[in-house]
């Protein structure tokens, strides 16, 4: 039998948006959603566990089950991982474009897993790849180096441990798509998960700076990972191929825009920088491609 937990969310609530950064692409082994409520595998402290979310909006509720080892603790950092100390109204608009996306999305708000490893390794495995390239490698190492999910849902897998990612050897990374750059990296991550996990109850400098200690995590890595696991609002993803030139687009119709451009538009909402950015890509405003897709490299050939 599950353990359950309800939790009534102080205010609109959207579970679906909220917890849709969890997910990594279709097909993720370790997210589903299904039916409106959002499957999860993960490893806690305590050990695996399976939770199902799912919003009763006519009880203003979030009904939780949970299976597993780390049934207990799950429960217990439930409104945690839901944005329960998450601080919306600190938000305030200063561009149109962000005005309207905050005002129709009024429940959206960022989880927090306090998990820091689970994050993180995605994370990596995204570096320098296109999304398709890296969703296929996380999933292919799931179901290979993974094990079955506590509960009643057969398609689940929990994420290795940390030794469990340290052992894996180098054939199985190249039959996945992960060149050894980006595999090293997640290695040396795993040898010292311990401390990389102190991360999630650190403040966002102190958090950014533990998790670039280990050699191969940058700023986009690190503020990737700690969005998640921490919810920070201000950890602006740097960096990225694609966000600068749809942030300064969406602001002010410039194409081609640069992280120090970015910067300087989001200076007015310091603190709340990764928070605008959400806003913004839900506003759907983004540049006209112009550039033939990207084809990415099939590494499991070479």
């Amino acid at each position: 039998m599950p353990r359950t937990r309800t939790w009534a969310p102080p205010g609109p609530y959207d579970l679906l948006r909220t917890l849709g950064v969890l997910g990594r692409g279709p097909g993720d082994p370790a997210y589903r959603v299904e039916g409106g409520a959002v499957w999860r595998a993960t490893r806690t402290p305590d050990g695996p566990v399976t939770l199902k979310v799912a919003a009763r909006p006519s009880e203003a509720c979030v009904v939780a089950e949970a299976w597993g080892p780390g049934a207990d603790w799950m429960l217990e950092q439930l409104p945690l991982l839901l944005g329960g100390l998450d601080e919306p109204s600190a938000f305030v608009p200063r561009h149109r474009i962000v005005h309207e996306a905050h005002r129709r999305n009024p429940g959206l708000r960022l989880a927090r897993t306090g998990l820091v490893l689970e994050s993180l390794i995605p994370s990596i495995l995204e570096q320098k790849v296109t999304s398709d390239e890296a969703y296929r490698a996380w999933r292919l190492l799931l179901q290979r180096f993974g094990e079955p999910a506590p509960g009643p849902h057969e398609r689940l897998r929990v994420l290795p441990d940390a030794r469990g990612w340290a052992m894996i050897p180098s054939w199985e990374w190249h039959r996945a798509g992960v060149d050894a750059k980006r595999s090293d990296t997640i290695v040396r991550a795993a040898r010292v998960a311990r401390r990389l996990e102190e991360a999630a109850a650190m403040d966002l400098p102190a958090a950014l700076h533990r998790l670039q200690l280990v050699p191969g995590i940058g700023p986009w890595t690190a503020a990737e990972a700690l969005q998640r696991s921490n919810g920070a609002a201000d950890a602006l993803t740097l960096g990225d191929l694609h966000l600068p030139r749809i942030a300064v687009y969406a602001l002010t119709g410039r194409r081609g825009g640069t992280d120090d451009q970015m910067l300087d538009l989001l200076a007015p909402y310091e603190g709340q920088r990764h928070r605008a950015t959400r806003y913004l890509l839900l506003s759907g405003r983004v540049p006209p491609r112009r550039a033939p897709r990207y084809s990415p490299r099939d590494i499991a050939r070479i």
